[in-house]
């Protein structure tokens, strides 16, 4: 299959999973309200656990991991495990995920993308932040600071670990975007 046609396709797919915003749909679902107006505003698991609590939390956690595996899967199965093409899925899938076309490009943060996409690609490199996590939260008592510390070990410990500058980098270039939808860089507020 030609290269551009694999890329359209896998471009298209990836956004497409990852505009299934698990945390919209679960709230949606259970409350019949827009999470968009409910909590922090954000579409993401954090926000659905506050809204129906661990359900809302581990359902939505679940959706948005799967919906990266599909996709990552699909890709894998048309591009041959290309590191190139599997970075390129991921990098629509968080895309998807934080701008989805159906919620008027108003989505998560991409914190679960990220780390679904990382598993999926670098398997230790999640086992290396998850105890980077541990030590980071047991000096620093903060969590959301010791999270992003830990999600950093990820690109450094895909660089270490592997044999493709490709995935190292992609890894990167996905936590610097999910760093910056952490900041108030994107509006979150949903247009009515």
């Amino acid at each position: 299959m030609n290269d551009v046609i694999t890329a359209l396709l896998v471009m298209i797919v990836s956004y497409s999973m990852g505009s299934i915003t698990g945390a919209y749909y679960v709230v949606k679902f259970f409350l019949k309200d827009d999470i968009r107006y409910m909590g922090s505003g954000n579409v993401g698991a954090t926000n659905a656990g506050r809204a129906l609590g661990k359900k809302g939390f581990l359902l939505s956690l679940a959706i948005d991991a799967c919906k990266v595996w599909v996709a990552l899967l699909f890709t894998n199965l048309l591009a041959g495990g290309s590191d190139v093409f599997l970075i390129l899925s991921s990098l629509f899938v968080l895309l998807g995920h934080l701008f989805p076309l159906q919620l008027r490009f108003h989505g998560g943060k991409g914190v679960v993308a990220y780390l679904a996409a990382a598993l999926f690609l670098e398997p230790i490199a999640i086992l290396i932040m998850g105890i980077t996590m541990g030590v980071t939260y047991m000096v620093l008592r903060k969590y959301t600071l010791a999270g992003f510390i830990s999600m950093a070990a990820i690109p450094l410990t895909a660089w270490m670990t592997g044999d493709s500058f490709i995935v190292p980098a992609g890894l990167l270039l996905l936590l610097l975007i999910v760093f910056i939808s952490h900041t108030h860089f994107f509006s979150r507020q949903p247009q009515s």
